[in-house]
């Protein structure tokens, strides 16, 4: 994924992940995403269209996977495995043993996706969020 593709993938996103957007989306905050996790996210591009994305990188002790997203007419062949298992793999070259992806609880199509994958449901936390602009 390269920033030059902005425009292209976020239009996606709207596509695929309303509920999921927010300002950290924006095209300065990707950008420092990538600076910071180079070779990480990935795009699925079929006859010169990005048809999938998935966002993905690490702090330095675990990894973490955001906006997977295929368009609906290219799901089912394949392209969401290829993009979450080369991103996994990137993201254990550079040593990080665990990555973390959250779902929203209905999204059952999202978490038999990740399940299927091998990633477990974690009964034993809560997350919580601040919001330092408040």
């Amino acid at each position: 994924m390269i920033i030059q593709d902005y425009e292209e993938i976020f239009a996606m996103w709207q596509i695929t992940s309303k509920r999921a957007l927010s300002k950290a989306d924006d095209k300065k905050e990707i950008t420092c995403y990538l600076n910071r996790n180079k070779g990480m996210s990935q795009v699925a591009v079929v006859a010169g269209r990005i048809v999938g994305t998935v966002l993905a990188g690490h702090d330095g002790r675990r990894g973490f996977i955001h906006h997977m997203a295929v368009l609906p007419q290219y799901r089912r062949h394949g392209i969401a495995r290829k993009l979450a298992t080369t991103a996994i793999a990137r993201i254990e070259e550079d040593g990080i043993d665990k990555t973390h992806i959250f779902t929203y609880k209905d999204n059952s199509l999202g978490q038999a996706f990740w399940s299927s994958l091998g990633f477990i449901q974690r009964n034993d936390l809560f997350v919580y969020s601040f919001d330092n602009k408040l």
